[in-house]
């Protein structure tokens, strides 16, 4: 049996020739044809300026082997293909005066995004000393993965980004937590095709079953199809056409092709099927928001199949490059000592003709400039993707009045959980445009189901009539759940990086699917602490439950703590662990949590009955300090204490109270101290424990 496809099949995942698109019409004029590709030139220029040049950055000079960076460093393969759909994002931004943002899923795709940001005017404005001119343009290409730098993803550096795209799989996620509650937005998410075959991307493409057309802004996908990992074909860019399309139809997308390498079709290939998929995007919206009749639309999504390094030279010393593997990091990487390979970067660096890109001081000519848009149009300078400039405090309601009454301590029983849900029923309530709660199924099983009393889970779906009982379902409600810890958590950092608020709870067992999304988070947040221009965001609030300690009937693998010794190991300048034993302390930790900015707070709390140990007062006194002596508990009377028993946490405290009993039953006169820990890095040092007060 032969394993070669056909020759036909072949030709249809081919990324070369004249444009292939579901779209046939040729919208650009002679002259907007040729400015568009003199951006997109421009463009590129940029992104192999950035890889390999620290002098003569616009060739007014032979190119000489000291203008080569001594280390070269980044990625060509998706720059391209990145800048490139930029620039027709632009142009229909300007047209149609669209408020969008821009989100490279690929990794590596910073120098496709860099590039047009510079050109756009925004990097300059941000960063004086990378300006609009011959010496700017040499510090802009030489801070590119150079020491003191900025890295080869869109880093929290990159005007316009709230995606670094450093991790895969969470394009789609986070586009559609921007999109949320914001009705005009449009977020252009680019996926790329090694992105694409990641466990969290893959069960995100279901976000169009979250998007409300009534209230929501919209996800435009761009599958890019280049073809190639970091040596390996890709599996999309490899199944045949029609299986490609049935899938994305299958989740419930309408894709539009456009593929080929040929610069003039493609332009007007993906001018077309960019502005189709917009003002489909529109009638959508339009329909929903006149007619108050909220369905699931089938969106429509992009894919977009080009060559791997698009432009590049075919061939080096035998071997295919353009379109190949070999094009995905830096394509000659000997430049520096091969004089061939630097008259090949020469030939391909003057091929994009930057004597007609650049003006006679280095700035970009103002006739291809003004294809961008303008002000906070330009997605580089978007205030959606620096949400602190939206954000807005929520109005919070008095959590002292959800606690509960007690005359002693551990006298009485109450589920630590249940009156948190009440008390997020009353913030949603006051916060109904820019609050949500998220979690994967499991809100209910949290005892936070009072907060459905005022939202319900969002469902866009088919309903059956069993769901009117108890299923708390609606198609205009802002509680998300979906069994995927990636999606709920790409949603809620979606939603915090564009200014808005939001908590999430899950089992603690569990919670380790987003290790690394925490991680990365909490990177992106530690950068941002040492960007003025950034603003501060509303803290990724994560509620921690169904504990180790109460696991009787699901067992062993239900039981593991160990996500806290994944936060430790962060910074206390971006994270908080928060140990609240009862419901009082519980309630004035969550109020702190919400207030906060630029922390990811993790709060610890078992969801099962528990003896209730403070009285409104006390707790918030507690809460207040982090860590204290319970005198109640303790018998030393401020002298030296024989034994210092020390708890955080509900079972913790609860066991080590026992043991004080225990201890006090056998030795009558020993003396005892109990402290109870709330903030876990109260235990560290003030130096390293900021000041933070409730």
């Amino acid at each position: 049996m032969s394993t070669v496809a056909p020759p036909n099949n072949l030709a249809t995942l081919s990324a070369y020739g004249k444009a292939r698109s579901t779209v046939t019409e040729t919208p650009l004029s002679a002259d907007e044809l040729r400015k568009t590709d003199a951006f997109w030139r421009a463009c590129s220029f940029l992104s192999l300026g950035m890889i390999y040049l620290i002098d003569n950055p616009l060739l007014t000079e032979p190119l000489r082997p000291e203008h080569i960076k001594n280390r070269l460093l980044g990625h060509w393969g998706s720059s391209p293909g990145l800048s490139f759909i930029y620039v027709h994002l632009n142009r229909l931004i300007k047209k149609y005066g669209l408020d969008m943002i821009f989100l490279a899923g690929p990794g590596h795709g910073a120098p496709g995004v860099l590039g047009p940001a510079y050109l756009e005017g925004t990097y300059s404005e941000v960063y004086p000393d990378k300006s609009e001119d011959f010496e700017g343009l040499r510090e802009f290409f030489k801070q590119f993965s150079f020491p003191g730098g900025i890295g080869s993803h869109c880093t929290p550096e990159t005007p316009g980004s709230i995606h670094e795209g450093g991790e895969l799989g969470y394009v789609l996620s986070h586009a559609c937590g921007a999109a949320f509650d914001n009705p005009q937005l449009i977020v252009a998410a680019v996926v790329g095709d090694g992105e694409s075959e990641t466990g969290p991307l893959a069960t995100s493409w279901h976000i169009n079953k979250f998007l409300n057309p009534g209230r929501d802004g919209a996800v435009l996908p761009i599958l890019h199809l280049n073809g190639y990992k970091i040596n390996n074909p890709t599996l999309l860019a490899r199944i045949p056409h029609e299986e490609l399309e049935s899938l994305l139809r299958g989740y419930g997308w309408i894709p539009y092709f456009v593929e080929g390498s040929d610069p003039d079709s493609m332009h007007q290939a993906m001018a077309a099927t960019v502005e189709h998929c917009v003002r489909e995007i529109r009638t959508h919206q339009q329909e929903a928001r006149e007619n108050n009749v909220i369905s699931r639309p089938r969106w429509p999504m992009i894919v977009l199949r080009s060559p791997k390094g698009w432009t590049a030279p075919a061939e080096v010393e035998g071997h295919r490059l353009e379109g190949f593997w070999r094009a995905h990091q830096v394509p000659l990487p000997n430049v520096k000592k091969d004089p061939v390979q630097l008259r090949l970067l020469e030939d391909w660096m003057r091929s994009q003709r930057p004597e007609e890109l650049f003006d006679g001081n280095g700035k970009f000519a103002s006739e291809f400039r003004e294809l961008a848009p303008t002000g906070t149009r330009r997605m580089s300078a978007n205030p959606h993707a620096n949400g602190g400039r939206l954000k807005k405090a929520l109005r919070l309601p008095d959590f002292r009045q959800y606690g509960i009454k007690l005359e002693k301590p551990g006298q009485m029983q109450a589920e630590n959980t249940r009156p948190l849900g009440i008390f997020l029923r009353d913030v949603m309530k006051m916060n109904m445009g820019n609050f949500r709660v998220f979690g994967p199924d499991e809100n209910t099983s949290n005892k936070l189901d009072a907060i459905y009393q005022v939202a319900k889970k969002f469902w866009i779906e088919e309903y059956f009539p069993e769901d009117s009982d108890g299923g708390e379902l609606s198609n205009d409600s802002r509680v998300m759940e979906m069994l995927s810890e990636h999606t709920m958590e790409g949603m809620l950092e979606g939603y915090l990086l564009t200014g808005r608020h939001g908590f999430f709870s899950t089992y603690e067992s569990f919670v380790h699917v987003i290790d690394s999304m925490f991680n990365q988070h909490a990177k992106w947040l530690e950068i941002c602490r040492h960007l003025s221009w950034r603003e501060s965001i509303a803290s990724l609030n994560l509620l921690i439950t169904s504990t180790v300690w109460r696991q009787d009937h699901n067992g062993f693998t239900h039981q593991d703590p160990g996500f806290l010794d994944v936060v430790v190991n962060k910074s206390a300048n971006v994270t908080r662990i928060y140990l609240p034993p009862d419901v009082n302390s519980l309630l004035s930790v969550a109020d702190h949590c919400l207030r906060s900015q630029n922390y990811v707070n993790v709060i610890v709390c078992d969801k099962q009955m528990h003896l209730q140990y403070m009285d409104m007062e006390s707790a918030i006194t507690h809460c207040t300090k982090g860590i204290g002596i319970w005198d109640w508990a303790s018998n030393d009377e401020g002298g030296e204490p024989d034994v210092v028993m020390a708890s955080a946490g509900d079972i913790p405290t609860q066991e080590a109270l026992a043991a004080t009993v225990l201890l006090r039953q056998e030795f009558p006169d020993i003396k005892i101290r109990f402290i109870n820990v709330i903030d876990l890095f109260k235990l560290q040092p003030s130096t390293e424990h900021p000041p933070w007060a409730f």
